[in-house]
């Protein structure tokens, strides 16, 4: 029974990933992604915020969609985004756009390839995508490189925002190290999952690596029946 449910979880993590601020780009979550991003625009005020991390306590809290959703919206603003996989040890970016995952980010990081040989385009115009490429031995060691922070150097200058997906921050220490090097990070927070206890730990690790937190995602958050109505027919 157990292998059984493992597996269907297995496949439905492969399972191309239907993003909301694509199909239904009129509806009330993808006007929350817009709030979300209205949010991080007043995050940092007078500051520069080019480079932001998107993480969670814990795995399965949504933030791969969440990552997706929000550099879409940044794209439909008219930025020139960037959306990083940047968790070497379990990507979905390719399950999420339909891509192949043979060359990325990995790639770059060893010195194999550069970037403009493994970037993609995606289906919205100023959105390009950087898969992990395959899974490396070392990942910790290869985002705390010298190698990460020439490419960190050069996707400023060709990009308006670059959006990490990273692993779960309670899980490894990858998050702690791109934390640090990246502008801001988002914390994704699953309702249903998370305890406050992680979100607590989560919060604790990141400014213990010197990351600057602008603001956390509450994700799967039941919203009141009268709140939909109340959207519906203002934007009606």
């Amino acid at each position: 029974m157990f292998n059984k449910k493992k597996r269907k979880l297995k496949k439905q993590a492969k399972m191309p990933r239907t993003l909301i601020t694509i199909s239904d780009n009129n509806s009330l979550i993808s006007e929350q992604f817009r709030t979300i991003r209205a949010n991080i625009n007043f995050s940092m005020p007078g500051e520069e915020l080019k480079t932001i991390l998107i993480t969670s306590p814990s795995p399965g809290e949504g933030k791969s969609t969440n990552a997706a959703n929000i550099a879409v919206v940044f794209a439909q603003e008219g930025k020139r985004v960037l959306l990083v996989d940047a968790d070497l040890r379990k990507p979905t970016l390719h399950y999420t756009f339909n891509l192949k995952n043979l060359t990325g980010l990995t790639h770059i990081l060893v010195g194999k390839y550069f970037l403009f040989n493994v970037i993609q385009e995606s289906p919205i115009a100023g959105l390009h995508l950087l898969p992990s490429g395959p899974i490396p031995p070392n990942p910790s060691e290869l985002l705390a490189s010298s190698n990460m922070d020439n490419f960190l150097e050069e996707v400023k200058k060709k990009y308006d925002l670059i959006i990490f997906d990273a692993p779960p921050i309670i899980s490894v220490s990858d998050s702690q190290i791109l934390g640090n090097k990246c502008d801001g990070t988002l914390l994704v927070v699953n309702s249903g999952i998370s305890e406050k206890k992680d979100f607590l730990k989560s919060e604790e690790i990141l400014v213990a690596s010197k990351a600057r937190i602008i603001g956390a995602v509450l994700n799967n958050y039941k919203m009141p029946k009268d709140h939909y109505q109340n959207y519906y027919a203002y934007s009606n």
